[in-house]
């Protein structure tokens, strides 16, 4: 079912700041959207891919209804979780001290009346929560984190109610728990009430119930925002704060009228009393974890608009306009309805993440939601609209359904990164998203977990630190819905969807015992295929634990035998044709398989489309023919790929399974690549190359012998042409990006053209503003390549070009316009003005947190900042330079694409 009609209310904070809130108001038979202002194994083969999405799209076709039914009872199964220590009759002596919660009691309801002091910074609470004893036992532990508890009572709902006679009632911070002992136990199946008071501080720590300032025509405003995931509410209330612990919450805000709140749910009461003191009472919530509650208190105005009157312009209006269409997306593809009466979409100045996807009110850093379309770049806008997808489709993967513990994480955040390209491609098909997939997880993932480092995707986690730690890319990138909406899933519930959607397929297919050599094993194999010269019209397989290490592999890893099921796509070809695709599976070490005729000529392509989580290697003749067929005629071999033979190449020549002239030999083909994502890989591993040699002697080897790779398309492409004053014409998206591609390769590697354009415009731009102060966009410097030209012109020209630069992110109003000075000022060779810059940043409010963190980032980076060697050189490249460099510059000095 979709949304009939769309209302945006938007508006303009004096300081020209957007509140842009996306609000679905219950109103039958519409639904209105408001909006204010303000991270892959499971889809590791092309079958497990398809399992995948059939899985969900049958999972979720069960009868919506059949939920509802157990709403008020604990969890059961695989969706219930339990201390390994606890006594099942409640009689664990100090429960307390363990790192889970005990199992004995489980919240039904919270009804939270939170007092809120803007003018300084503290609030007090009133909590009543309804509980279920399911064991006996006289101990009630909850979780509480720097809370003043005043008042605490207990009440029994038998037939004899009344209060509960408390022993004691103290806080246990070396667990965060607050602990409440009774003279004689719970009974189970009874139901009790707490109630507690309490106050606590609004943090400055962007944590908890936090608070977040901006600057307003040199007047400061403050905003009070709710981070909990993932162990942060008991910063804000006593809870049950694990994910397991599924409730229904009513929520009431009371603050100063100068200010509005927004939470979870629509406001159901309103109150001003004579004071000035305004009461928001929100309606009850579905059931739902602690961590995903929400709330703000904040001045940040907005604006209305229905969708069939048009959506109006202004910096917030793209997020609302494709937050409908995603909201109608992921009906129709779960086909579960968005269960909520309402979406709030809030940017603020500040936050620890770049957005949290609460029930109903999704929080962004503002420079992940707001966007201005005159400046922005198509990268920029790609950025934001993956943020936003990512966001709402834990609508339904995450709040709705929800793991039943953290080292369950990658369940949610792999759907929800896998959704981020699946969703954008619905958007715009033109970006070919799918496609991008490629590139910007799949070989990132496969670069961090071929480290010694690297662990499994599931991992037992019971310290907050432990819980903190999975939230990075291999949790969201390296990566059933009806059955346990409003309740919690664990990894075991997913495989069993799978499986039973396989059987109605008519296939039998334990998907549990080959996703778990996937999830429970560090890192990934790499398979490696090679003709068998004993048998005719036979191909020899083998797989091996990858990593880049290779004394760690025999040091470390050597006393464990990795082992994955791996389901192989392969295909034949020759210079004019490609044979059709057939699977093998992998199960052991080793394997021999007959294919069809296989000629002197004929080579082998394994993983085809680059659908499986792994590396292919082959034989050194059969990788020759691959090169050969890229020169001669690329497009036999798809784009994905091509783009997949530079990623492996690259990885094994640096892990030492190829020889290091043959990643130099493959990108002699790339001036005949036409298309953005082989160029987009083959990138990526040229600067992992190029931080491996600079500064050593011959590096302009090097950089020359790329140069010539780059040159020719280069020149083909040029810059985007305009004349003063018109606007530049939008040419398609990967036309676009494969020009700025090849632009910023150019220059990174010292193409003279390059460094002079990207003075010239820079030049211009400076001569111009003298006098008319003009923006970049009235200038001719096209969107796509702003950051490359401000970057190259801070570089290579005088001091006066970074003052410039400086003064004009002081003064720009423009979030991505600010993003791409602050990095170009980064960039440049003086080590006092980088110096400078850094002092600026630590020790002003000029920068927000997010942005500190990319001029720490950035600095870093520059081969001219003092500490950029100590950060780029880790022990695994200092032993590459060891082993390869020397026979590396030998073939470069000597070779040359013919």
């Amino acid at each position: 079912m979709g949304i009939e009609e769309l209302s945006v209310r938007n508006s303009r904070v004096v300081s020209d700041r957007w509140a842009d809130s996306v609000a679905v108001r219950s109103r039958a038979p519409e639904r209105h959207i408001t909006v204010h202002k303000r991270l892959i194994l499971a889809f590791s083969t092309s079958i497990l891919m398809l399992l995948v999405v059939t899985a969900i799209a049958v999972t979720l076709a069960v009868n919506f209804e059949k939920c509802g039914e157990n709403v008020a009872t604990p969890p059961t199964g695989s969706n219930r979780t339990r201390n390994r220590n606890d006594d099942p009759r409640g009689g664990d002596v100090q429960p307390w001290r363990r790192s889970r919660l005990p199992t004995a009691l489980w919240p039904r309801h919270y009804d939270l009346q939170l007092s809120i002091y803007m003018n300084n910074f503290t609030f007090s609470g009133e909590l009543n929560i309804e509980l279920e004893c399911v064991n006996a036992t006289k101990f009630i532990v909850l979780h509480a984190d720097r809370l003043r508890v005043d008042k605490v009572a207990v009440y029994s709902n038998a037939k004899k109610p009344g209060a509960m006679r408390i022993h004691r009632h103290f806080s246990y911070p070396q667990k965060q728990v607050y602990i409440i002992a009774l003279h004689r136990e719970m009974k189970p199946l009874r139901t009790y009430k707490i109630q507690l008071s309490f106050q606590a501080q609004i943090q400055n720590r962007l944590l908890g119930f936090f608070r977040t300032s901006y600057m307003l025509h040199g007047e400061r405003r403050y905003a009070a925002v709710t981070q909990f995931s993932p162990t942060h509410a008991r910063k804000a209330f006593p809870c049950f704060d694990e994910p397991v612990y599924k409730a229904t919450f009513r929520v009431t805000l009371t603050h100063d009228a100068f200010y509005r709140s927004v939470s979870n749910m629509p406001v159901e009461l309103s109150s001003l009393d004579r004071d000035g003191w305004l009461t928001n009472r929100f309606f009850r919530t579905p059931r739902m974890s602690t961590y995903y509650v929400s709330w703000a208190v904040c001045d940040f105005s907005y604006r209305e608009t229905m969708t069939h009157d048009g959506v109006m312009s202004g910096f917030g209006d793209y997020a609302l306009h494709i937050s409908k269409s995603l909201l109608n997306f992921y009906q129709d593809y779960f086909r579960v309805t968005y269960p909520l009466p309402k979406l709030d979409l809030l940017a603020v100045p500040k936050l620890q993440y770049a957005a949290m996807e609460n029930w109903g009110l999704s929080v962004f850093v503002e420079q992940k939601i707001l966007l201005d379309p005159e400046i922005v770049s198509s990268s920029y806008k790609m950025d934001l609209t993956m943020v936003v997808v990512h966001e709402i489709c834990h609508q339904w993967l995450g709040d709705l359904v929800t793991p039943v513990w953290w080292d369950e994480v990658w369940i949610k955040e792999g759907f929800a990164h896998y959704f981020e390209f699946v969703a954008s491609d619905f958007l715009f098909p033109g970006w070919k998203m799918k496609q991008r997939f490629l590139t910007d997880v799949l070989h990132e993932v496969l670069l961090l977990d071929g480290i010694a480092a690297s662990y499994p995707v599931s991992q037992e986690l019971l310290r907050v630190a432990d819980i903190h730690r999975v939230f990075d890319w291999i949790s969201y990138k390296k990566n059933y819905l009806v059955r346990h909406q409003y309740g919690n899933t664990a990894r075991d519930d997913l495989w069993n969807s799978f499986s039973q959607a396989v059987r109605r397929e008519g296939r039998d297919i334990n998907i549990k015992e080959v996703m778990d050599g996937w999830t429970l094993q560090m890192g990934y194999p790499v398979v490696t295929i090679s003709r068998n010269q004993s048998l005719e019209n036979s191909i020899s397989f083998s797989q091996e634990h990858f990593l880049y290490d290779m004394d760690a592999k025999i040091h470390q890893f050597s006393d464990k035998s990795l082992q994955w099921q791996i389901p192989l796509n392969l295909a034949v070809g020759n210079i004019s044709h490609i044979s059709s695709v057939s699977l093998i599976w992998i199960s052991n070490k080793t394997e021999t398989q007959r294919v069809g005729r296989i000629g002197e000529e004929t080579w082998l392509l394994g993983n085809i489309n680059q659908t499986g989580y792994f590396r292919v290697n082959y034989d050194l003749h059969n990788w020759r023919l691959l090169i050969q067929q890229l020169m001669i005629n690329p497009t036999i071999i798809s784009v994905e790929n091509r783009a997949g033979l530079l990623d492996d190449v690259f990885s094994l020549a640096r892990a030492g399974y190829l020889p290091q002239n043959l990643p130099m030999q493959i990108i002699c083909y790339l001036s005949k690549e036409d298309d953005f994502l082989p160029w987009h890989a083959a990138s990526r591993a040229l600067y992992q190359l190029d931080k491996l040699l600079d500064r050593t002697e011959d590096y302009s080897l090097f950089s020359n012998y790329v140069l010539q790779q780059v040159e020719l398309k280069y020149h083909k492409l040029d810059w985007p042409r305009v004349k003063a004053g018109d606007s530049f014409k939008q040419a398609t998206y990967h036309a676009d990006e494969l020009q700025r591609e090849v632009i910023i390769l150019a220059c990174s590697f010292g193409n003279k053209h390059c460094h002079r354009q990207a003075m010239s415009l820079v030049s211009e731009w400076l001569s111009t503003d003298k006098n008319s102060n003009l923006s970049p966009t009235l200038c001719r410097i096209p969107p796509s390549l702003r950051d490359v030209v401000y970057c190259t012109g801070v570089s290579l020209m005088d001091e006066d070009v970074w003052e410039f630069m400086w003064k004009k992110f002081q003064s720009s109003s423009a979030i991505s316009e600010k993003k791409d000075l602050l990095e170009a000022l980064t960039c440049s060779d003086n080590t006092f003005l980088l110096h400078r810059l850094l002092n600026t940043s630590l020790n002003s409010e000029l920068l927000p947190d997010q942005e500190l963190i990319d001029v720490l980032i950035h600095v870093a980076r520059n081969p001219h900042a003092l500490f950029s060697r100590a950060l780029e050189v880790v022990q695994a490249n200092v032993k590459w330079q060891q082993i390869y460099q020397e026979s590396f510059f030998q073939w470069l000095s000597k070779s040359s694409c013919v």
